[in-house]
């Protein structure tokens, strides 16, 4: 396999922190569990848009999910709910090890990159907000494919747009789902497994699995990439 050129993270929930939004969850559907139900949810319906190849935006899919769960608890969703649930998705605070794990790979001059299913749009707003922005080359999204992550025209793209191979590109990820697809796209992968996140067993297994985003970057400097 050719040499890592480029390091690609996903975001929500690799990066950003997802659990900010419970308070706004706990109080729209009354279940403290309700934003974990909604993205399994989203993650349902994105996977399912790509493999009957009836694109959605992701914007208009989390909204849909947020209907689901609603209407899976007899509730009606607020509208002042939903507002809050959409600013709150674009001020995600970065998990604490995030910075320290961006400026090990950064000071060893690797190139970063960020491959979201998220709208462009979204995604740079939350890369401004949390001040991740300044670490990466592209924030790049599947949208621009149509062609949701773990499709593997996905990872061709987000190569493509860093003018290298999908061999050379290393994704970093929180969901094995992610990690998958990188795999079976030709690039390499690292899973951080972050509380309540495995990878398959019986799957493909990236070389790198850490518990933090720190213990990835030691990894990914230890191995040149």
């Amino acid at each position: 396999m050719a040499h890592t050129k480029v390091i690609v993270f996903d975001s929500n929930e690799t990066l950003l922190d997802l659990a900010a939004l419970d308070p706004h969850f706990t109080r729209a559907f009354g279940d403290a569990n309700a934003r974990d139900v909604w993205f399994k949810q989203l993650l349902q319906l994105f996977l399912t848009a790509t493999v009957i190849d009836e694109y959605q935006p992701f914007d208009v899919l989390g909204d849909a999910a947020l209907d689901i769960v609603a209407m899976q608890g007899g509730r009606e969703l607020a509208t002042t709910d939903r507002a809050a649930i959409h600013e709150a998705l674009l001020a995600l605070p970065v998990h604490a090890d995030v910075r320290p794990a961006l400026d090990q790979l950064r000071a060893a001059k690797l190139r970063l990159a960020v491959l979201t299913n998220s709208t462009e749009t979204s995604a740079k707003a939350q890369m401004k907000h949390a001040g991740l922005t300044d670490y990466f080359d592209a924030i790049l999204s599947a949208d621009a494919v149509q062609r949701y992550k773990p499709a593997r025209e996905a990872y061709a793209y987000a190569a493509a747009q860093l003018d290298v191979d999908v061999g050379e590109i290393r994704l970093v990820a929180a969901h094995g789902w992610d990690v998958a697809g990188a795999l079976a796209a030709g690039g390499r992968a690292a899973f951080v497994a972050r509380p309540g996140k495995a990878l398959n067993p019986k799957g493909a297994r990236p070389d790198i699995v850490g518990a933090s985003m720190t213990a990835v970057a030691e990894q990914i400097l230890e191995r040149g990439a």
